[in-house]
């Protein structure tokens, strides 16, 4: 039986898996159709999301130039063909260094109250300064990267259209990469159709897996609301047996609350963001839903 309900909850994740673009709804203040099951992203009132600024974002989102050895871009740990991650247990660096977690997906990020595993980027703005000056991920310094971008011929005309200016600084970098990410949205899946009104969207064991995520499995307490995220963080005891744990939430906060706690990833597209867990312990699904059956584990006192 309770085999039985990890395939079930396997396969209602699965169609939570939506399509980038197909089936839309307009919204007012966000100047980009969102898809069917999705609200309008917030947007600061001092980044509005414009077609020039998220093409400049996009430009340098997949611009391996921001990194010191030229290997590295926003794209290489946050790929679109793999999910927007990079499918691997931990993300590689420049001159082959390798992180401590593995690469949360891009999808729907502008939904995150805070970015980054331990949440501490405030905003998609801060968050995109962070990899840049990291001396594992990209390397550079925030006036090193600027410097080079101001040099590269096509970017300050590009910048000019973004902003009115050509002048390159850290703040346009951060901001135009947050204005294409807050484009990068899913939704539409095969849940949202069904909640719809379509009720053949979903197979009849989705269904089933649809009554044990929002009922006795609970999953829905911490994978809550349309993107399956309370933004707020946990600690499942995963990775708490290791020699030096990584503390996640504790290390911004310093509340023994938040030891070893880590935030809530979306299920959006989940299929394609394998491994799992914050440092990429769980390879699949249903290694996920074993664990989850299990009640996890009981987190130690540190």
């Amino acid at each position: 039986m309770k085999r039985t309900n990890i395939l079930l909850s396997a396969a209602i994740l699965a169609t939570l898996a939506g399509a980038l673009s197909a089936e839309w709804e307009e919204s007012a203040d966000y100047p980009h159709p969102v898809p069917l099951g999705l609200q309008k992203p917030r947007v600061p009132a001092d980044n509005p999301v414009t077609d020039a600024k998220v093409d400049l974002g996009k430009r340098l989102y997949f611009d391996k130039r921001l990194s010191t050895d030229g290997t590295v871009s926003c794209a290489t740990c946050h790929d679109p063909r793999k999910g927007w991650t990079d499918q691997a247990k931990v993300s590689t660096g420049v001159r082959g260094q390798k992180g401590g977690v593995s690469a949360p997906t891009v999808l729907n990020s502008a939904y995150m109250d805070l970015q980054f595993w331990d949440g501490r980027a405030a905003s998609l703005e801060e968050q995109a300064k962070g990899p840049i000056e990291n001396p594992i991920e990209m390397g550079f310094t925030h006036a090193a990267a600027t410097t080079a971008l101001a040099g590269i011929p096509g970017y300050p005309p590009l910048f000019e259209k973004a902003f009115g200016s050509p002048v390159v600084t850290i703040d346009r970098v951060a901001q135009a990469i947050a204005a294409f990410e807050r484009t990068v949205l899913t939704g539409n899946a095969p849940y949202d159709r069904f909640e719809a009104g379509d009720k053949k969207a979903l197979s009849a064991s989705a269904q089933r897996g649809l009554k044990l995520f929002f009922g006795k499995a609970n999953c829905s307490v911490c994978h809550s609301g349309f993107n399956f995220s309370d933004s707020d963080f946990h600690n499942l005891g995963v990775g708490m047996t290791a020699k030096a744990p990584n503390l996640g939430r504790f290390a911004q906060t310093k509340e023994d609350r938040h030891r070893g706690a880590f935030k809530t990833p979306t299920l959006r597209n989940l299929a394609d963001t394998a491994p799992y867990m914050h440092d990429g312990s769980e390879t699949t699904l249903e290694d996920v839903m074993a664990l989850s059956s299990q009640g996890f584990f009981t987190p130690p006192r540190l």
